[in-house]
């Protein structure tokens, strides 16, 4: 993130919280993850099934400290944010494995501590004492993080930005009523709450359509219209962006100056304590995308979630430092972007998911490399609700994949109850992921494949012949776990 975003005042407290934290962890060893993702793409699913296999034992064999036996224990712990809820794992866990029911989406931060306890694989260190690292997980919802963006920019620039993004082909019907509304207010009338109420009303209708699973749009900010919580209704939440806006400022009184008010308290009462308080304060991120979705919903809907990336990513504070300045300000040196759901493919497509990841983050990767942080992608499934199978269809192996469709989902015509598994035919993800971001003209635009998705049950967890249930089975958790917290466990 630029310095231009943050003021002096920021970046001093930001200073001071680090310092706290480094002097905590001389005592105490932390690694502080940061949890995020766009809509839909399973943020508490993700963190659930981390702490359920590190407590658990479960399968890890590409998690090198698990794999070659270095793990003793691992533990929850009282979390060191009392002003933070708590990431309720035990409730999460209990749906998915008791229940067979995936637990809600991610409305507010939250956070949990897990507490490993490991060997070093380094004989000096083993000489000295057992190794422990805190894991202080950070969940929070990705919308709040595409705010981020906004603090470089003033009510006139977000307001140009909102109303060209709302103008694209994908999202004009959807923003008509709250652009006819604005076009139609005369930016330097007087300021009146009515029209203030109502134009926030429509450009927050004009965000939920476009968070639907039809459009599957990605770029929705200000992130808290759609997840208000305990400002809902207040007046840091009540503006909307004004289309067209006349050269020179706001005139006294004016909605204009109403409106540009109310921005900037969005900013400073809402973004910037955020930014200040959590996401500056991080060590390690993951960011969870549902690229599938984007790629069922088409080529508009791959292109905006690139640009959400591209703006989440910008955000950061990644790179690398020396030893005094890392005791007072916090660098993100990893950051894994993670496509999720791998287990509604076969893993045949699993290798074309994760190069379609590749392109979507190509550019905002770039930055980030040049910074000095590290980044990777991954496909992958936190939890695995499917297996894979075979049938035999007009003399050939169809790979298959089968599990227990939701209660309520509809595979050709048929409806299922939540208790009975099926076998579909995922589809083909293309070989080559620039079909989905190619320009081409109606006449000649080439069919992009069609891929099932259907919303399957967790899976049916078995148990051991001691009576005790396993652990979550996954794809690929063990290899985002060794590139997250590998080299903390050396």
């Amino acid at each position: 993130m630029s310095s231009s975003i943050t003021s002096i005042t920021d970046e001093a407290l930001i200073a001071f919280d680090t310092l706290a934290d480094r002097a905590s962890s001389l005592i105490q060893p932390t690694l502080r993850l940061g949890v995020t993702g766009l809509s839909r793409a399973g943020k508490t699913v993700f963190i659930t099934a981390l702490v359920h296999n590190l407590l658990h034992g479960g399968r890890l064999p590409m998690f090198e400290a698990a794999h070659s036996g270095r793990l003793a224990r691992s533990f929850l712990e009282p979390q060191p944010d009392d002003a933070v809820p708590r990431f309720q794992y035990e409730d999460h866990a209990a749906r998915m494995i008791a229940d067979r029911i995936w637990p809600d989406s991610t409305r507010a931060i939250s956070e949990l501590r897990l507490v490993i306890e490991y060997e070093s694989a380094s004989g000096w260190n083993r000489f000295f004492s057992g190794g422990r690292l805190c894991l202080d997980i950070v969940d929070y919802p990705g919308e709040w993080l595409l705010d981020l963006p906004l603090l470089g920019q003033d009510f006139a620039q977000f307001s140009l930005n909102a109303a060209t993004l709302a103008r694209s082909p994908v999202r004009h019907d959807l923003a008509a009523p709250w652009l006819e509304k604005a076009k139609a207010i005369d930016p330097h009338k007087q300021a009146d709450e009515s029209d203030a109420r109502e134009l926030a009303r429509l450009f927050t209708g004009y965000l939920r359509a476009c968070k639907l699973e039809e459009r599957a749009l990605s770029t929705l900010p200000p992130g808290r219209f759609l997840m208000p919580g305990d400002l809902d209704g207040s007046p840091a939440l009540t503006f909307a962006p004004l289309p067209n806006l006349p050269d020179g400022p706001a005139p006294k009184g004016s909605l204009m100056a109403m409106m540009e008010r109310r921005y900037e308290s969005y900013k400073s009462v809402v973004v910037k304590p955020f930014f200040r308080e959590h996401v500056a304060r991080l060590d390690r991120q993951i960011v969870l995308i549902d690229a599938m979705q984007a790629m069922n919903a088409g080529r508009e809907a791959v292109i905006d979630l690139e640009r959400a990336l591209s703006d989440v990513l910008s955000c950061f504070r990644p790179g690398g430092g020396n030893f005094l300045t890392n005791l007072f300000s916090r660098r993100i040196d990893k950051v894994l972007i993670a496509a999720t759901k791998a287990d509604h493919l076969h893993h045949e497509s699993h290798d074309r998911l994760e190069a379609i990841a590749r392109r979507i983050v190509e550019r905002a990767s770039a930055n980030i490399g040049s910074s000095g942080a590290d980044i990777e992608v991954l496909a992958l499934a936190a939890v695995r609700a499917t297996r894979e199978a075979s049938v035999r269809q007009s003399g050939e192996d169809l790979p298959v994949i089968v599990g227990t469709p939701l209660d309520g989902e509809r595979i050709d015509g048929e409806l299922f109850d939540g208790n009975r598994k099926t076998a579909i035919f995922p589809g083909d993800l293309p070989r080559n992921p620039d079909s989905f971001f190619k320009a081409v003209d109606s006449m000649s635009q080439p069919l992009l494949p069609e891929i099932n998705i259907v919303r399957f049950r967790p899976p049916l967890i078995e148990e051991s012949e001691a009576g005790v249930k396993l652990s979550l089975p996954h794809i690929r958790l063990d290899r985002a776990l060794e590139y997250l917290l590998g080299d903390r466990l050396a």
